[in-house]
């Protein structure tokens, strides 16, 4: 567990918000390289690591290396920096939150979120909930001349400053754990995989936050047989929310996902893929819950519809606070993720996929 502990702190200390994963790619290259055959960087910066199987079969995954951010869009002549969303933000969980900006020349500079103090808001409205334009970072600069001095200005991007921390044994708090969860879960998987029918090709994605765009680009690429995305998902086992809407529990295991998706349009996991990686969970004694999830996907959606539709299935860790600074998740579940994920690998046959890819009338 310790191994995994570390690996999930160096990922979720990383610097890596859309379009800015260079940090993030810089420990999976690392972390992947010494469990795969092949290693190489696509134009938008996602990774692929190929580990060679017995046969041609191609099995996509994916797990992205993003993190939610904020861009500045404007900086203020007494040197505040206004920011939009890079991501779905709760604003309330930002305010009073301490930021880390980069600079033009990758320098990292500290800065704070602000917004309106109630001693001057109007009566009757303390309470309520800014949005995102009544909030600004202030890194103490007092002049838009200071702001430009520091390597600051439009288009330079913001994400939280947040260190990893234990709570109870085994449960762990820190930030982007969607979706440093599920690329760590994916790299321990690397860690535990033996020799396999089928040809692994593990994706490390960029600009899913955004709208999948990273996975789009790399299933385009590997043209795979299936896939399976690695991600985090809903745990809402907390006061005052009832067992219906969990969607999940921590410590209950990996979630395999059945459906999920959003204003977006629904996405329906593959049902013999789901089924596939039920079975292997059963039969590994590797504890498993289903996931139904209105209000967010994961890569799978962007790889199942490439070219002539990819058989694509999830498999999810369950993480309270999901998008806030304090995000928390058993350790446990995302281990049993990894060894779900090498199990079912190691179990496909070619009879398998090919059952997956053409439905033959009788």
């Amino acid at each position: 567990m310790e191994d995994f502990k570390g690996l999930l702190k160096r990922l979720s200390e990383a610097f890596g918000p859309p379009g800015f994963e260079d940090e993030v790619r810089e420990i999976v290259v690392e972390e992947m390289g010494p469990y795969v055959d092949e290693l190489f960087v696509d134009r938008w910066g996602n990774v692929f690591g190929i580990k060679r199987g017995e046969t041609e079969y191609r099995v996509m995954l994916a797990a992205h290396m993003d993190e939610i951010g904020l861009i500045v869009d404007h900086v203020d002549k007494n040197g505040f920096l206004r920011v939009k969303p890079m991501g779905g933000w709760n604003e309330v969980t930002l305010v009073g939150q301490r930021v880390v900006v980069m600079a033009r020349d990758g320098k990292r500079l500290k800065g704070v979120i602000g917004s309106r103090p109630p001693h001057v808001t109007p009566p009757g409205k303390e309470r309520e909930a800014p949005e995102m334009k009544d909030l600004f970072v202030d890194i103490g600069a007092s002049s838009a001349e200071e702001v430009e001095r520091l390597g600051v200005g439009v288009g330079s991007v913001v994400v939280l400053d947040r260190e990893f921390a234990e709570l109870a044994d085994g449960v762990v708090t820190g930030k982007a754990f969607d979706d440093r969860a599920g690329l760590a879960a994916m790299l321990y998987a690397l860690r535990l995989l033996g020799e396999t029918s089928v040809t692994v090709y593990a994706v490390a994605t960029v600009q899913e936050e955004i709208g999948l765009r990273g996975a789009s680009v790399a299933a385009e690429r590997v043209n795979p047989h299936a896939a399976i995305a690695l991600d985090t998902t809903i745990a809402a086992d907390v006061p005052g929310i009832s067992e219906r809407e969990y969607v999940t529990k921590l410590g209950a295991g990996p979630a395999i996902k059945v459906m999920d998706g959003g204003r977006g349009g629904l996405f329906v996991a593959h049902p013999r893929l789901r089924d596939f990686l039920t079975d292997v969970a059963k039969r590994k004694g590797i504890p498993y819950q289903f996931e139904v999830l209105y209000g967010g996907t994961t890569d799978a959606m962007a790889i199942a519809f490439r070219r002539e539709g990819v058989p694509a299935a999830t498999i999810s860790i369950p993480t309270r606070y999901v998008h806030s600074p304090v995000e928390v998740l058993k350790l446990d579940d995302a281990i049993n993720a990894a060894r779900l994920l090498a199990s079912a690998l190691e179990e496909m046959r070619p009879q398998f996929i090919e059952s997956l890819l053409e439905r033959r009338l009788k």
